[in-house]
């Protein structure tokens, strides 16, 4: 007699990469690290990976240990299948923004601390379109009440807020004055 059967791919895996943990951008993009390799091929043969894979979180927001996606690999041949990685996962971190367009004050000897600016605070490293604004009461205070020439102040009471705040951190400025 005459039989026939059918012979079906055999499935491989990825091994050997990871995920970068990246700074907020506004993007789901994610990096892709270290060398691919296959699991589970037949009989000792050995291929390069194959394929334009790409990798990507679920959303752009900061947060730890992300699930990510990954798409692209492909077969060595037709013999075999291929499955996706899974179960990697990255951070994305909060963006630094920094508040500029504040000049420290110069005063008369009072005995104080206590400091002024002047100027217009606005941030700069805001990722368009996102919605930050800058919130809070700034406090200005010299680092010395002594007579000086460009005596540091520091700033505290500066808070961001809007739609997007919660995907960035801030720096509070450090002005001079006399």
């Amino acid at each position: 007699p005459t039989l026939s059967a059918n012979i079906t791919q055999k499935g491989l895996t990825i091994t050997g990469i990871s995920i970068l943990d990246k700074v907020y951008d506004g993007n789901t993009t994610a990096t892709i690290s270290g060398t691919a390799s296959y699991v589970g091929l037949v009989g000792g043969q050995s291929f390069a990976v194959t394929g334009t894979p790409s990798a990507s979180f679920a959303d752009a927001n900061v947060g730890t240990n992300k699930p990510i996606t990954i798409i692209g690999y492909t077969a060595p041949n037709s013999n075999y299948s291929i499955t996706q990685p899974t179960g990697l996962t990255a951070s994305i971190t909060a963006k630094g923004l920094t508040i500029t367009g504040l000049t420290g004050n110069n005063k008369v000897y009072d005995g104080t601390t206590t400091a002024t600016a002047s100027g217009t605070a606005s941030l700069s490293g805001v990722v368009s379109p996102d919605v930050v604004n800058l919130a809070g009461t700034p406090v200005f205070t010299f680092a010395s009440a002594n007579v000086g020439n460009g005596i540091s102040i520091t700033t505290t009471g500066y808070s961001l807020g809007g739609a997007n705040a919660g995907n960035y951190s801030l720096t509070q400025p450090t002005l001079s004055g006399n």
